[in-house]
């Protein structure tokens, strides 16, 4: 069934238990789903409350799409962990993937960040429309995976800039060099996850390709960001957040 994440508060009336689609959403509705008066969608609020409703009228000429509550849906498909991705900025379209992947994996926020090993670097005239797109992927990866919130994804940022505004529980940085060594040398991932309590805001930090530069690594340390190993393997930038939703989701949400 078709969900939409709907949150001006005028499309919603639930004194008279009404839903108004209009824009992208009356577009995908009739132009694409082709749907009909009496065909039901999924109506996700803000408050991630979601509902099922009934279309009841297709206005053409206002562009609207006007439902009916049938009842409120008893849905638990968020991680029992606030995630913020915070990823140096990658080549190409990765962080594409990156926003898509993670969205479906459960991630709350995504942070595109500048860092000094990053080779691309965000023309701030460019950006807002970057900034756009990566939020309509988040938006249309939400709906497939029937999540009950989209993920909200920031402009750029500096490290320090997130770091001094952290009101975050943990800070975790995947760290390559943490791979190469003993798994005790330092914090292990599965010590992280043990000691998070449920409804936690963890915020992970994954470099660029080039990977983080020693600068960097003195600024997590002065803010005691905590550095994990992902395993003996050294992963791509684009896949070391999948790696972590994954373990989170797994840790969390079918073996805890």
């Amino acid at each position: 069934m078709q969900r939409y994440f709907i949150s001006a508060e005028e499309q919603w009336d639930f004194n008279r238990q009404k839903i108004l689609l209009n824009g992208n959403d009356y577009h995908h509705i009739v132009n694409v789903m082709r749907m009909q008066s009496s065909d039901q969608v999924i109506c996700c609020h803000p408050s991630r409350h979601s509902y099922l409703a009934q279309i009841i009228d297709i206005d053409e000429l206002g562009k609207q799409v006007e439902c009916k509550i049938v009842s409120e849906l008893d849905e638990q498909s968020e991680l029992p962990i606030d995630v913020t991705i915070a990823h140096g900025l990658p080549k190409g379209d990765k962080l594409d993937l990156i926003v898509q992947k993670s969205t479906e994996l459960g991630m709350r926020e995504l942070i595109p960040l500048k860092m000094d090993r990053s080779i691309v670097k965000w023309d701030a005239k460019k950006e807002s429309k970057k900034v756009e797109r990566l939020r309509k992927i988040a938006k249309e990866a939400s709906e497939q995976s029937h999540r009950q919130s989209i993920p909200q994804i920031t402009s750029s940022k500096s490290i320090k800039d997130v770091l001094e505004e952290s009101t975050f529980d943990e800070v975790i940085v995947a760290s390559e060099y943490e791979a190469k060594v003993d798994k005790k040398h330092h914090s292990t991932f599965i010590d992280v996850l043990s000691n998070l309590k449920l409804g936690a805001r963890l915020l992970v930090i994954v470099g660029p390709e080039g990977g983080i530069s020693d600068e960097e690594i003195e600024i997590f340390n002065q803010y005691e960001c905590k550095p994990i190993r992902l395993g003996p393997r050294i992963l791509r930038s684009e896949t070391a957040p999948l790696y972590i939703l994954s373990a989170i989701s797994f840790y969390f949400e079918e073996w805890r």
